[in-house]
This record gives C-alpha cells, structure tokens and sequence, in this order.
C-alpha cells in the first residue's frame, strides 16, 4: 500500500536563527530537497506551515495547508496534515522540513513493518521518533484530535492511545545503515556539518 506523507515546516526555528526551510541545499531548497525525496515514496504530500509563513515553490500536486493554531507543536501539525490528506489515504508518513539525508527506503521499510497496527514508531537511541514514523489516519487522527482537546501535546501520548509497532535500530539499518533520516539541523553548525557532508558549500548552493 502505497502510503502519503505529511511535510512539517511550521517551526520557529529559533536555535538555527533562520528559516530552515528557505536553507539552500544544493540546488534546492532545504524543504524542496526534503519534499522531492519523500515524493519518491509516498504520495500524495501535504506541507504544513504556519499561518504567515512563506515558502519556497513547491510542486504544483503538493498541498499547502496553514497550523489552525500556533504554539501548539507537532501534533497540532500532524492533525492539520492528516485531516487535509484526501480520504482514500490509509497509511502517512510523517517528516519534519531539516532532515536532508532522508532515505526514501526508510519509508518502505516502515510500511512492511506496520502490519496491522496503526503506528510504526522507530525508537532509537532511547527516543521515540515520530517524525520518522508511519501512521494509519483513520485510527490516528482522531486519536491525535482527542489529545490536542485534553490539551496533552506530547507527540509520544499517541504510542499510549493507539496500537503502536515500536521499530528497533537493528530494523532499520539494512535501509539507512547511518540512520541518516533522523539526522536533523538545529543549529548552524549542524548545517554546516551537512553541506559538508554532502560535498557542497553554502556559496555553491541556491542563491540566497
């Protein structure tokens, strides 16, 4: 079952002091890199953003939709990305816009692993990652829904309200050897270290 996928971009970005998804990545865009490599698994996408938000071109199939509350975090997001998905949509996955190494496998790999369970969650190096997790939206949303109402904001209360598949480390290296998905930048330096990592250099990337 092919699954969609819910794009956050909705962060402050505070620790970085700009926004992470206008950071040029080669070519791209930070959240344009991010949106192409998800597309290569999981259609259609939805990109959340905050309510004044500006963001880069995007494809023309990708929806848009706007947080209905700010300062509310990624489950506030999740929901809004969930609820905006078309009906026929069973299975999601859920990215935040900072992770420019995502392996496109690692997307596939949680949807063989979910089986009948409504979310496949890795927990990796002692936190749960759910931002990198699959989740089936009929059982989820509403789930999500109930918690936003009891105002319990924490994305891991969902592993308590639903059945949940908790996906080990040695699961998901045969896919990403380097775990490289839930490689995320927080700060300056991390982004640096990627542009290094990647063989570029900010000067080379997308004009500012």
């Amino acid at each position: 079952m092919s699954p969609g996928a819910v794009v956050l971009c909705g962060g402050a970005s505070r620790r970085m002091g700009r926004p992470k998804a206008w950071l040029p990545f080669g070519p791209e865009r930070m959240l344009q890199r991010v949106v192409r490599l998800v597309g290569t698994a999981a259609r259609p996408i939805v990109v959340v953003a905050a309510p004044a938000q500006e963001l880069p071109d995007l494809p023309a199939d990708v929806a848009i939709v706007r947080d209905p509350v700010a300062g509310r975090g990624p489950l506030q997001g999740l929901a809004a990305g969930l609820a905006a998905l078309p009906d026929p949509v069973e299975l999601v996955y859920a990215t935040a816009t900072d992770v420019p190494f995502l392996q496109p496998p690692w997307i596939t790999r949680l949807v063989e692993l979910l089986g009948a369970d409504d979310l496949a969650i890795p927990f990796i190096d002692g936190y749960h990652h759910p931002l990198a997790a699959l989740y089936r939206k009929p059982i989820v949303l509403p789930a999500i829904e109930g918690l936003l109402n009891a105002n319990r904001l924490r994305p891991v209360f969902l592993v308590e309200a639903v059945q949940t598949r908790i996906v080990t480390e040695a699961e998901m290296r045969p896919v990403d050897p380097e775990l490289r998905t839930l490689r995320n930048l927080n700060h300056p330096g991390d982004y640096q270290n990627a542009l290094r990592d990647a063989g570029l250099s900010e000067a080379e990337t997308a004009e500012s």
